[in-house]
């Protein structure tokens, strides 16, 4: 039997047994092997095949670079000794200057974007829950802007400095309560008792 199909050449020669080609195939077997030889002929191209895994590898390794800093992310509030209640005098309001750092997981002092709310209460004394009725919430900052966060960033105490307006009421004490809602979507929140200032 001649075999002129190089196909068919290729996949005799598997069988090949001393120095003659013996096929003792059927033809529908042959037409099988011939039709598999071809699928993998027409599938070998490697571009097509690598190229999605190239991509999900880049994709994975700007991840892992990534997630070197997510160490360095801001793991606790801390409100600075510094923050007090200023009450009121004859040409100005009540006003609550405020000083909080962000704190990552060395507890180190950093500078992070994200958006900062403030809530004041009632501070209830001699009471297990401490913080009473709300009286007071000021607008969100949004500090995600480089220069916005400059401009509350106070580099000498690592610190970011707010200034607080408030209507007081009578000589109580209250507690602030401060969150950051960082960009990554975590949620930090720390607390703070005010007196007054004397």
């Amino acid at each position: 039997m001649i075999l002129s199909d190089e196909p068919l050449r290729l996949i005799c020669e598997i069988f090949w047994l001393g120095n003659e080609v013996k096929v003792r195939m059927r033809p529908v077997r042959v037409i099988l092997l011939v039709l598999l030889f071809a699928f993998f002929v027409a599938s070998g191209g490697c571009e097509r095949i690598t190229a999605p895994f190239g991509r999900r590898a880049k994709a994975d390794n700007d991840l892992d670079r990534f997630s070197v800093y997510d160490r360095y992310a801001p793991a606790k509030i801390d409100i600075l000794p510094l923050t007090e209640l200023i009450s009121v005098t004859n040409a100005e309001r009540a006003k609550i200057h405020l000083y909080v750092s962000l704190l990552d997981a060395f507890g180190s002092q950093i500078k992070w974007p994200g958006t900062f709310r403030f809530e004041l209460y009632e501070h209830v004394q001699r009471s297990a829950e401490p913080k009473g009725k709300r009286v007071a919430i000021w607008p969100d900052i949004d500090l995600a802007d480089p220069a916005a966060n400059n401009e509350y960033w106070r580099d000498f105490l690592r610190a970011y400095e707010f200034n607080l307006p408030f209507e007081q009421a009578g000589g109580q004490g209250y507690i602030l309560q401060v969150t950051c809602l960082c960009t990554s979507g975590k949620r930090l929140s720390s607390e703070f008792t005010l007196r007054h200032a004397e």
